[in-house]
């Protein structure tokens, strides 16, 4: 299984709405023991592995920016032999509210540069997404492009904590008994 964090590389993008794909598998890693990332230059991307139920689990961050992740997860998907149907993206999303998590199969891009990418490489949008929301209260920015590259309030780092342990719950979920299975329970909580 390929679990794939989305974010852009660098200091400056840590704590940012951008980011909270990267956000979610560092959290997941640390809880599962994993060990510490290294650079799979090939796919430019920053790799961990372990065993979880038995089966081979590779983490990946693409050191490329964003908007460039396809090619990061096509090559990782080509080196690992894996099937579109055993790779989860984990990725911000400006439709849901903040702090809320959504996990979707085979869905499009929504507007979201990375998974455009992302389907446009691998030829397929067949794969797993948990897309986690950033939206503010006062509704989607008119500056989207500006907003997902600020840096999070003290507050919303404190509210985003919640919403990783979901998304970590999730992953194991999806790991222990299936996406589908995941998906009825983490979609129906409103989370």
């Amino acid at each position: 299984m390929l679990l794939v964090g989305l974010g852009n590389p660098g200091k400056e993008y840590e704590n940012t709405p951008h980011n909270a794909g990267f956000m979610a598998l560092d959290e997941f890693a640390q809880k599962n023991n994993f060990p510490e990332f290294m650079l799979n230059k090939k796919s430019n991307s920053l790799t961990s592995e372990s065993i979880i139920e038995g089966q081979k689990v590779v983490l990946a961050k693409p050191q490329t920016f964003m908007n460039n992740s396809g090619p990061a997860v096509r090559i990782l998907t080509k080196n690992y032999k894996l099937k579109t149907t055993n790779l989860v993206v984990i990725h911000d999303d400006i439709d849901l509210p903040f702090g809320q998590m959504k996990i979707s199969v085979g869905s499009g891009s929504g507007g979201h540069k990375g998974v455009e990418s992302i389907i446009k490489e691998l030829g397929t949008q067949d794969f797993g997404r948990i897309r986690i929301g950033i939206q503010p209260a006062d509704g989607k920015p008119e500056y989207v492009e500006e907003f997902v590259l600020q840096q999070f309030s003290q507050a919303e780092r404190a509210a985003l904590e919640q919403t990783m342990g979901n998304a970590c719950s999730a992953l194991d979920s999806i790991l222990r008994e299936g996406i589908e299975k995941a998906m009825n329970e983490y979609n129906k909580r409103g989370q």
